[in-house]
């Protein structure tokens, strides 16, 4: 959906001849595939993050064009909502010293946005979800000035055919609905895109899949929404839900979500393409005019416009993703599990995690994933999304016994993954002392178990336990988030409460 496209409606006859040009994209790219069309492997990966703008006051500020325009750089765009950004950084080649390269590019990136932003009293918040929000903010008319939103939320609402629920229980319950999917932009994210050869690529995405709950865990950081206290990961199934075409009805039947895990591990790119058309209506039946067939036997490269197009409106947390660099074509895994933030160092030890480990577990002789029900890996991903920093995961038992045990995620991720992480950094070439420093963040999160969600949460009941009403208690906490996000030091250092002055005089 970061194509541009222009608002419009459909008949029969586009829906139609869409799904026969969709069909033939899908046939073109099994071909493709084949025939070995693709690039080479070249280690690159890609960073996006999602960003809010808030105010001095911790409260969004919805001026996205404003600060774009102020901006004035390609490497940040509009998102869903007009309190939301993306900055994008170039892709990388992993090796070497590519940390801290990512760290110091961000760092750089943002701190000017701040800057820019700050001109029109806003600033820059990474963060999973902006707890000051409420119902009010994420409503249509807030969507960002842009054709492809208001499409896609016009397209969204006719599939669902009446409002969207929203019914979200964790340490409290969330029960409201929205008559625009505009609650999708609460979730900021970080996605992360590495290009993989077709071989390699069904490995990759297995692992990726496996662990997606340990990522979670790790790196929850949006536990409150409207002013109510949810899962430590809040936007999976906020996502789900404000993303949710199917009425109750088609629920009740097992009709696939939008929003979605998956069903099963994969032993090719193309079988998610091939469920992508198989299980999901277009939202826009928008064709382009090329023959991807012609074009191919004519020895070019085919846009696969209509599979491209379809593929961003299927929101996987690990998604396939084709796309062409320098006339060559290529695919991706695109991992959007992680919120966005805390801070640049958090991000980055996040992406150091997530690299090091999919590299050892794709290259094992003996797959996790071989050993993993697809069923427990869904499960643990709901589990962690709840419970955060303090889930307890099912995991494939070590030795010859086999079978699964139960495990805290803290303990899973120092004793099992941390030092798969390390192993997958040095196949990578990646710098010892970058490794060490990000993987090290990681340790220190598990060892003293705290997160950006956990700290919210215990400086939110902090500043409750001193007096401070639900809604000054939220306000407080993201300005004093905010504060020590801009500081820069990773979130387990940060001390939990508010600042003497933030509190009310008596």
């Amino acid at each position: 959906m970061g194509e541009k496209v222009e608002a419009g409606s459909y008949d029969l006859s586009d829906r139609q001849l869409y799904r026969i040009k969709h069909r033939q994209c899908l046939d073109v790219l099994g071909r493709m595939l084949d025939e070995r069309r693709f690039d080479r492997p070249k280690n690159l990966l890609g960073l996006e993050i999602e960003l809010n703008l808030a105010g001095p006051d911790g409260t969004p500020r919805m001026m996205n064009t404003e600060v774009l325009r102020r901006i004035a750089s390609r490497d940040f765009q509009t998102e869903l909502g007009m309190f939301n950004l993306e900055v994008n950084i170039a892709p990388h080649r992993l090796g070497g010293r590519v940390l801290d390269q990512l760290a110091e590019e961000l760092r750089t990136a943002l701190a000017y946005a701040h800057r820019k932003a700050n001109e029109v009293d806003a600033g820059i918040v990474m963060i999973g979800i902006l707890p000051t929000l409420n119902r009010e903010d994420l409503v249509s008319a807030n969507l960002s000035e842009d054709d492809r939103y208001a499409l896609l939320n016009d397209q969204m609402v006719a599939a669902r055919g009446e409002h969207f629920a929203l019914d979200i229980e964790g340490v409290e319950r969330l029960r409201c609905s929205s008559a625009s999917i505009a609650p999708e932009a609460a979730c900021t994210s970080v996605q992360l895109h590495l290009q993989v050869t077709p071989g390699k690529f069904a490995d990759v995405w297995n692992a990726a899949q496996s662990i997606a709950a340990a990522q979670v865990a790790v790196g929850a950081n949006a536990p409150f929404l409207f002013g109510r206290e949810l899962w430590r990961e809040s936007r999976p199934p906020l996502f789900l839900q404000s993303t949710d075409t199917r009425p109750p009805e088609l629920q009740a039947q097992g009709v696939r979500p939008r929003s979605w895990f998956g069903e099963r591990w994969i032993s090719s790119a193309y079988d998610l393409f091939e469920e992508n058309v198989r299980y999901f209506p277009a939202l826009i039946p928008l064709c382009d005019r090329e023959d991807p067939q012609r074009v191919l036997d004519d020895g070019g490269v085919p846009q696969l416009a209509e599979l491209t197009l379809h593929n961003g409106t299927v929101y996987r947390w690990n998604r396939p993703v084709y796309g062409i660099a320098d006339g060559v074509p290529h695919l991706r895994v695109e991992n959007r599990v992680l919120p966005a933030g805390p801070t640049v160092t958090d991000v980055i030890a996040n992406v150091a995690f997530y690299y090091g480990v999919v590299r050892a577990l794709a290259e094992e002789t003996r797959p996790v994933w071989s050993r993993l029900p697809f069923e427990t890996a869904a499960r643990n991903f709901d589990t962690a999304c709840r419970h955060g920093i303090e889930a307890s995961l099912e995991w494939p038992r070590r030795g010859r016994y086999g079978g699964l045990t139960r495990v805290t995620a803290v303990d899973l991720v120092r004793e099992e993954l941390l030092p798969l992480a390390g192993a997958g950094l040095d196949a990578w070439g990646v710098e010892p002392a970058d490794r060490d420093l990000y993987l090290g963040v990681i340790e220190e999160r598990c060892r003293r178990r705290v997160n950006g969600a956990s700290w919210q949460a215990a400086t939110y009941h902090r500043a409750l336990e001193r007096g401070l009403e639900r809604e000054a208690a939220l306000a407080a906490t993201t300005r004093r988030y905010c504060e020590l996000m801009h500081a820069g030091e990773p979130v387990h250092t940060w001390p939990v409460g508010l600042p003497e002055p933030a509190l009310p005089v008596r």
